[in-house]
């Protein structure tokens, strides 16, 4: 009997240790493809100062609503910062800046650098104007001592009467400000029910494109900074100045009178590529983004969020006729001069061209040197197309279509109109999963197969007949 109940015990032993080993093996894995996605996506910037010098920031044009764009310390969101700027940008009513705590170049997610035009001390200085509106992306670290400064300046800034515009997690910043306190707000669908339980003292609202709650805008995810840009422009600028703007960026669905009303998301089964390719990013595509001047910044963010930024399809890097990229409004973007030096690439797609003409011919040199072909993803662009649309059919195309869905949904973009073609599923990251569960269960057998061994090495078999420890 007792000989039986240490035999199990043993069995037990092995199993558990097994398990634990299994699971330790699969957490592995997971953690360090999360960690290298997430390197992938906000690239290191000691490099990335320009050599030239830090461009001149533009003088504010006397009787404009001012508008500063803020980005993290530690790192945006490309589309939160982007899209929202060329919003308020396509109006002569504004004139919209970037600004970060350091004169330093920051991170945007999905592979880009971008040099902020000015500091918060500069504001506090004179040496820049101080705003109307300040736009509050989704940061790396909202709660972070590194972010402290911003938290500070949007607080003043507040404070003397600007009005302030939250998009996406940039809710969660604000939050840590204390400005929402006492105020409804809402934020991306997968942070609400997180952030109902960190900051109950926010009146947290599910659901809708955006809310105000008196000065203060917040919207829903990613995109939905378009819609909540339109509506300060439609109060600040008029409604026709709005209508003009918005067909010209063409959101889906969008219409000044239309109803701040949305589904509700929630995690299902069809979100598994999202997991499946930051999870496990070995093997795939680098698309080298070339970037040329006066590029749309709605342009320039679709292609960061699509390819790598949401979907982490791909490993997106920028690269340009020279280190210094200035966009159509005025962003200044940190590209890697096409040459010998930039790092291999399996495709380069060029965002807001229609023709090789309006890419350039270094751009097409460069990809003819490495035998690839110059792609322009919006080149086909409809009439009042968003400028999503044609990256969400070139990843359905070159890769899959659940991982375009997936990537329309964590972006919070209606993309129901959207009709794509390519696989079903992303084979890459779930083979690699497969791979890795094999592994898994190998390494779950190991604790009872070194027992045997060493059994057979001792003489013992483990049978009672055989053992000298009968019961």
């Amino acid at each position: 009997m007792s000989f039986s109940l240490c035999r199990r015990a043993r069995t037990l032993a092995h199993v558990l240790l097994g398990g634990a080993l299994s699971a330790t093996v699969v957490a592995g894995v997971c953690v360090a493809g999360v960690s290298v996605s997430m390197a992938d996506s906000f690239p290191s910037t000691s490099q990335a100062a320009p050599s030239q010098g830090w461009p001149a920031a533009a003088a504010a044009p006397p009787g404009r609503t001012v508008v500063a764009v803020v980005t993290g310390d530690t790192g945006s969101v490309v589309s939160d910062v982007l899209a929202p700027y060329e919003v308020f940008a396509r109006s002569k009513a504004f004139f919209v800046y970037t600004i970060s705590a350091r004169r330093a170049p920051v991170p945007l997610s999905g592979g880009l650098n971008l040099l902020p035009d000015h500091t918060p001390a500069e504001v506090d200085a004179g040496r820049a104007p101080e705003p109307d509106v300040v736009v509050v992306p989704a940061v790396v670290d909202p709660a972070g001592e590194r972010e402290a400064p911003l938290r500070e300046w949007i607080t003043r800034q507040a404070g003397r009467g600007a009005r302030v515009l939250g998009v996406c997690a940039g809710s969660k910043l604000l939050a840590e400000t204390g400005l929402l306190d006492g105020h409804r707000a809402t934020s991306f669908w997968e942070n609400i029910e997180g952030l109902r339980r960190s900051h109950p003292q926010v009146k947290w609202v599910s659901g809708r494109r955006y809310v105000q709650d008196g000065p203060i805008t917040t919207t829903a995810g990613v995109t939905s900074g378009v819609v909540g840009a339109l509506r300060l422009v439609e109060q600040l600028a008029g409604a026709a100045e709005a209508e003009r703007v918005g067909r010209e960026v063409a959101y889906p669905h969008w219409s000044l009178k239309g109803s701040t009303e949305i589904a509700v998301n929630r995690l299902a089964l069809s979100d598994l590529p999202y997991g499946l390719n930051v999870a496990f990013p070995w093997w795939r595509p680098t698309v080298a983004v070339g970037l040329v001047e006066g590029v749309g910044e709605i342009d320039v963010a679709a292609a960061f969020e699509i390819y790598s930024g949401t979907s982490f399809a791909a490993r997106a890097i920028p690269v340009a006729g020279r280190q210094v990229v200035t966009t159509r409004h005025g962003a200044v973007l940190v590209a890697e001069p096409a040459g010998t030096g930039v790092a291999h690439a399996d495709r380069l797609v060029v965002p807001g061209a229609r023709t090789p003409a309006e890419a350039g011919p270094l751009l097409a040199e460069w990809a003819a040197g490495r035998g690839l072909d110059l792609e322009l993803p919006h080149s086909g662009r409809a009439d009042g197309e968003f400028s999503f649309d044609p990256v969400l059919r070139d990843v359905a195309a070159h890769g899959d279509r659940a991982t375009a869905r997936a990537a329309a949904k964590f972006t919070e973009y209606p993309a129901d109109h959207l009709e794509l073609t390519g696989a079903a599923w992303p084979w890459r990251s779930t083979a690699l999963f497969a791979l890795t569960l094999v592994v898994a269960v190998g390494a779950g057998f190991l604790p009872a197969a070194v027992a045997r061994r060493r059994r057979r090495r001792s003489g013992v078999t483990g049978d009672p007949e055989t053992t000298t420890g009968r019961s």
